[in-house]
């Protein structure tokens, strides 16, 4: 967050122009049907759907030549250019591009003692506290000003609907190889979002008519290293390369028509970034036969073959498709937070300073309503309450007695798990109108 804001005051100073609070809702279409911009959504609307008095504004279209998308993981408005493209279906490699995979990442910041702090400290773990068959692992940086960045990345096709990720984030930080460096420290910031774990097998096609997918909208990250800021830079600079050589050759007479970026997309395949992917492909899907085959395989892979293995290992299934019913699986039974090391989810959610107009429609939509209760609460044991690092959905009983999902979404984190993890892929994920999380140190 903090790079963020540092490079938006470089970039304001050179002239580029950034609307902050603005969500965008969906993509806008030329007469071609090439992207031509971006669409925000309204504002001002009340939770029944009425315009409020005075406060309304409708949506604004941004028009653009050239329109390159960088919302990050399973970002609303990749998944529609996805879909209308097919992009996924006439991916990057010759028999298109796998389902992508993604984990969820459940992060804090503390404050710790000058005796615990050790600037430029970093560890990574693997495995713990998860069983052998949920691949997932750690992260501690130690950072300047006594602070600890640390956190727990679980990947979500993980089989036991009573796993919680936000709870195995606080078993892990109980590990006295975890604890030793934040206790008697200061919580500062808790946050969640999730990532692309698919890697090189996933990436879909990179360009469409009028625009192109940069970063990890296009699923640019390196599993191994949980690192992609390195390959979203350099696919952002491809990216604005391609399209300022798109403009430069468009007849300044016609500000219409096909803006073709299929030079950013060779441009890519010719990159250390795609060598660097290509080199990692095999090491996530290797953990499917466990944590430790998964570590052997890994090993051979890098270490004896380079990541030049004559095979590639692949993703067959969407993350949604791996989880069990409840009755096949044994329930995890969760110690109670101490408040001092580990804690409950509300006292977490406090500290990410998220923050939602109450009065606004829910941007988590049920395409059908009647599930939670029919499927998902019976076959998987209200999953829903667990897997969502934020409290957002919660199973209540009415005055009659029956049970029903509550979705509190003003305490979203926008980590999308849910629209991943649905096992009936039931819940749409959309822009709210605002708000979300305040993240200063994240």
């Amino acid at each position: 967050s903090q790079v963020t804001r540092w490079m938006a005051a470089k970039a304001e100073a050179l002239g580029v122009d950034i609307f902050p609070g603005f969500p965008v809702s969906h993509l806008l279409f030329d007469g071609q049907g090439a992207v031509a911009g971006v669409g925000t959504s309204d504002a001002g609307i009340s939770k029944k759907g009425e315009k409020k008095e005075g406060l309304y504004t409708p949506g604004v279209d941004l028009r653009a030549r050239v329109t390159l998308l960088a919302e990050g993981a399973r970002g609303s408005v990749t998944q529609e250019a996805m879909r209308k493209f097919r992009l996924r279906e006439r991916g990057a490699h010759p028999l298109g591009a796998e389902p992508q995979s993604y984990a969820l990442g459940v992060k804090e910041v503390w404050e710790v003692p000058e005796s615990a702090h050790k600037q430029g400290t970093v560890i990574h773990t693997v495995g713990y506290p998860m069983d052998s068959s949920t691949y997932g692992g750690g992260f501690v940086y130690h950072m300047a000003d006594r602070r600890v960045a640390l956190g727990l990345v679980v990947a979500l096709d993980y089989e036991n609907p009573f796993l919680s990720p936000h709870q195995e984030f606080n078993r892990w930080k109980e590990h006295p190889a975890i604890r030793a460096h934040i206790e008697g420290g200061t919580c500062l910031q808790y946050g969640a979002r999730v990532l692309n774990e698919g890697g090189f097998q996933a990436i879909p096609k990179l360009s469409f008519p009028g625009g192109a997918l940069v970063g990890c909208s296009a699923g640019f990250l390196n599993v191994p290293k949980i690192k992609g800021t390195h390959t979203a830079m350099l696919s952002g600079m491809y990216g604005g390369e391609a399209a300022f050589r798109a403009l430069a050759q468009e007849p300044q007479a016609s500000k219409a028509g096909f803006r073709d970026l299929t030079s950013y997309e060779n441009a890519m395949k010719a990159s250390w970034v795609w060598e660097e992917l290509h080199r990692a492909r095999n090491i996530r899907p290797g953990f499917r036969w466990g944590l430790l085959p998964g570590m052997i395989h890994a090993a051979i892979d890098q270490y004896i073959l380079r990541g030049q293995a004559w095979w590639t290992l692949h993703h067959r299934r969407h993350d949604h498709e791996a989880t069990r019913y409840a009755r096949d699986c044994t329930p995890i039974a969760y110690p109670k937070p101490d408040g001092k090391l580990t804690f409950d989810v509300p006292t977490s959610l406090f500290r990410s300073g998220t923050n939602h107009e109450h009065d606004q429609p829910s941007h988590l939509k049920l395409k059908d309503p009647s599930v939670p209760e029919w499927h998902n609460g019976p076959q998987y044991a209200a999953m829903e309450s667990r897997y969502c690092p934020a409290g957002v959905y919660e199973y209540t009983q009415d005055e009659h007695g029956r049970t029903k999902l509550q979705i509190n979404a003003q305490n979203c984190l926008h980590c999308k798990a849910c629209d991943i993890k649905d096992p009936l892929q039931n819940i749409k994920w959309t822009v709210p109108e605002g708000g979300g999380p305040m993240y200063s140190l994240m």
